[in-house]
């Protein structure tokens, strides 16, 4: 029981240090120049010229960004050592994980296409320390379902259109309604307005009804289905900003903890097991205190129990 004591405290002690090495201001400033670095290695990699020349250069550079992204995932790690558990649950975590330990793939690692696609991924890792812009990329995602039923009734429209399109305009303008294709092709590059006169001109130069046409696709295209998708990235942004909010209160309310639980949320399971191991060690502690007292007295069922009913038991 005591060898658990130790190895939770060297945990609690290992995780505390870490924690503290994390939150230092100069260890996101290094992490971001480094992943700065890696952006700008990628970039001058393109130029064959520049990576002939220096390529020697630019794979040791490469190496050391490897090398501190690596030392940095062993320190955020060992952060949550006295809490494994926490580390994935959260995805930014467990995305920069999969990141990093790519780099040690060795099929990926061979791969040149797809290593430099992971390491394009590390730029994404800005958002980790940049918390406006991992707010952004929280509620690109949350808008994702909203978005998807937004493309649903936007293809839609653009179909009935288009073909409406095709039987009143393909005669006499077969290069942009010739087909349902080339239709929706020319309806969906008027949704940004872009050749609407040309097109009103000359859809009134078949029939002055054309101009019915146009203005309600404009209006259901243009400004009814983008307000839509406004609305549903702006819901999206604040319930990522609750959600931001929420954390950071967690965090603080982490901080104000008793030394022995800060930073810790724990399960019931994990509190219950806690507690076992802490009484253990006071039942030990007090049985050597009582062997240090009475060293001839040998410990019996009634004096672990109980010290009084000890001194009962020796009075009579």
């Amino acid at each position: 029981m005591s060898d658990l004591i130790r190895t939770s405290t060297g945990r609690e002690r290992l995780a505390a240090r870490c924690r503290d090495v994390c939150e230092a201001r100069a260890f996101g400033l290094g992490v971001m120049s480094v992943i700065l670095l890696n952006a700008v290695l990628l970039g001058v990699e393109t130029y064959s010229g520049l990576s002939v020349e220096y390529g020697v250069l630019l794979h040791s550079a490469e190496r050391f960004c490897v090398a501190a992204f690596t030392l940095e995932m062993l320190i955020r790690l060992g952060a949550h050592a006295d809490r494994p558990k926490a580390f994935f649950r959260d995805p930014w975590n467990v995305f920069d994980l999969l990141v990093v330990s790519s780099a040690f793939v060795p099929f990926l690692r061979e791969n040149t296409t797809l290593l430099r696609l992971l390491r394009l991924a590390r730029v994404l890792r800005t958002a980790q320390f940049m918390p406006q812009l991992r707010v952004l990329l929280v509620a690109v995602g949350r808008s994702l379902p909203g978005t998807v039923s937004f493309l649903f009734v936007g293809a839609l429209i653009l179909y009935v259109y288009a073909m409406i399109g095709w039987i009143c305009f393909a005669g006499h303008d077969p290069a942009h309604y010739g087909s349902l294709g080339r239709a929706g092709l020319t309806l969906f590059l008027l949704m940004t307005l872009e050749g609407l006169g040309d097109a009103v001109h000359a859809g009134l130069a078949v029939s002055p009804l054309s101009i019915v046409y146009y203005a309600s696709y404009v209006l259901l295209a243009s400004f009814v289905l983008v307000n839509v998708l406004i609305g549903v990235v702006l819901n999206a942004l604040e319930e990522a900003r609750e959600m931001e909010e929420e954390a950071k209160r967690a965090e603080r309310a982490a901080a104000r903890r008793p030394a022995g639980h800060q930073g810790t949320v724990r399960t019931a399971s994990d509190g219950a097991d806690e507690l076992r191991l802490r009484i253990a060690a006071v039942r030990s502690a007090l049985d050597d205190m009582e062997a240090q007292l009475d060293p001839s007295r040998a410990p019996s069922p009634v004096t672990t129990g109980s010290p009084s009913l000890a001194g009962f038991a020796a009075g009579g």
